[in-house]
């Protein structure tokens, strides 16, 4: 296992020459040299590395229950969510590239330090439930597709992980491109099964438009898919990616940046929403209905089999598997961008893997799997208000964005967003305690 990692690591190194293309190109188009989709491809990746965070397997697990259980009723609450993630995706990306700072390291500096502590205390939390999905998503499609076992599936995805994540250290060219064809795997995987197990299309569009409860079961999965569509880490991350990743050196290429920046976010999110629509209406019109619904990932591929057959069932765990991987590797990526911009510490990228590793190894081998992934993506929408509270503070602010200080329709518009959200969170707290 080490020499291949030793491998993947100088091959990673002498991968830096794409790095350094794509800086040149950029650069060119922020001076008009470079004009069309030439001018626009150097500055995708970050929204695409973030929106892996929108199609983890925390979003399967959820979309596959809903679908299950409401059938195409709650449609809406992923469209809606998919809508805000967007927006606010948006402003983390714009904060970075106007200020040259991530959404951490103004907390930081902008908030008194044991607001600050608690915030850093939060994330750090936030991430590590999210790589709970994340990696035992992974492992569960390793260890389902190649019939091995759980911890064997935790041990590849480990590995595969870890090695991912050496590419960056040929600039971070190499690691977005990697995340990219894992993206892809698992945007082709669904449009295949959305043509094997076709949905039915005027149901699905009144699921849509037409927002629908019906009880306080769904009320809790409308807030377990908002906490697994909308993830506080990419909110941290995308911050990260963007602010050195082209530098403004005056504020026409920092006009340019956020115009490519925007359509970047409407692109790759776009592609993530498609991918939970598609969750849903594949659970919906081919999983049996039941009031509770299906939350066992591996109870959905036992019951693709015989309805779909073994191929359309395969497609679904070799999503499951890329998902599991590529958000993984984001996870890592926002960890480190987290603790570094709050407390100005890093560690190792691969001690940082293992140690959010052992929670994941502690739950797989001792819980149920697919529980402990439905849990953690509610729990993550508690957290979730407090980095949208701080981005809509900080855009909003002159002395931090200068002349690009948000507007006051964006700021009412996010601002009635994360309300939204703290009351959904709010009334699922009392329903848990009362």
């Amino acid at each position: 296992m080490f020499p291949l990692l030793k491998l993947i690591r100088a091959n990673a190194a002498s991968m830096s020459g794409a790095t350094q293309q794509t800086e040149l190109a950029a650069r060119d188009a922020l001076t008009g040299r470079r004009n069309g989709v030439r001018a626009f491809l150097p500055f995708v990746g970050p929204a695409v590395i973030a929106s892996v965070g929108y199609m983890d397997p925390g979003n399967f697990a959820t979309n596959i229950q809903a679908g299950s259980s409401t059938g195409y009723q709650l449609l809406w609450v992923v469209v809606l969510a998919n809508i805000v993630a967007m927006l606010f995706q948006a402003m983390s990306a714009k904060l970075g590239i106007v200020t040259g700072s991530n959404l951490a390291e103004l907390c930081r500096e902008q908030f008194p330090k044991p607001v600050v502590m608690v915030m850093w205390y939060g994330a750090e939390l936030a991430a590590m439930a999210t790589d709970i999905a994340e990696f035992l998503g992974g492992a569960l499609g390793v260890s389902l597709l190649f019939h091995v076992s759980l911890l064997c599936g935790m041990a590849v995805t480990g590995v595969v992980t870890m090695a991912i994540l050496l590419f960056d250290r040929g600039g971070f060219r190499p690691l977005e491109l990697i995340i990219a064809t894992l993206v892809a795997v698992i945007g082709l995987s669904y449009v295949c099964e959305l043509f094997i197990a076709p949905p039915d299309w005027h149901a699905a569009l009144i699921g849509s438009i037409l927002p629908r409860l019906h009880g306080n079961n769904d009320i809790t999965l409308a807030v377990g898919i908002i906490g697994a569509t909308i993830m506080p880490h990419t909110l941290f991350l995308h911050s990260g990616l963007t602010q050195n990743r082209t530098p403004a050196r005056n504020d026409e290429e920092r006009r340019r940046l956020l115009w490519f920046s925007n359509r970047e976010v409407l692109i790759a999110l776009g592609i993530a929403g498609f991918v939970n629509l598609a969750m849903v209406m594949m659970s919906a019109s081919v999983l049996p209905r039941s009031a509770s619904g299906i939350s066992d990932i591996s109870v959905a591929y036992h019951a693709l089999v015989p309805l779909l057959g073994i191929g359309a069932a395969t497609v679904f765990l070799i999503s499951l598997m890329a998902s599991g991987m590529s958000s993984s590797v984001v996870g890592t990526m926002a960890g480190q961008v987290i603790m570094q911009g709050f407390v100005k510490f890093e560690i190792p990228v691969w001690t940082r893997r293992i140690f959010t590793m052992a929670p994941a190894f502690v739950i797989g081998m001792h819980f149920n799997t697919v529980d402990a992934m439905v849990i953690s993506q509610v729990a993550l929408s508690f957290f979730l208000p407090v980095p949208l509270v701080a981005l809509v503070v900080l855009s909003s602010r002159r002395s931090v964005m200068g002349k690009f200080v948000a507007g006051k329709s964006t700021v009412i518009v996010a601002g009635l967003a994360t309300i939204l959200i703290v009351l959904l969170n709010v009334d699922l707290l009392k329903q848990a305690l009362f």
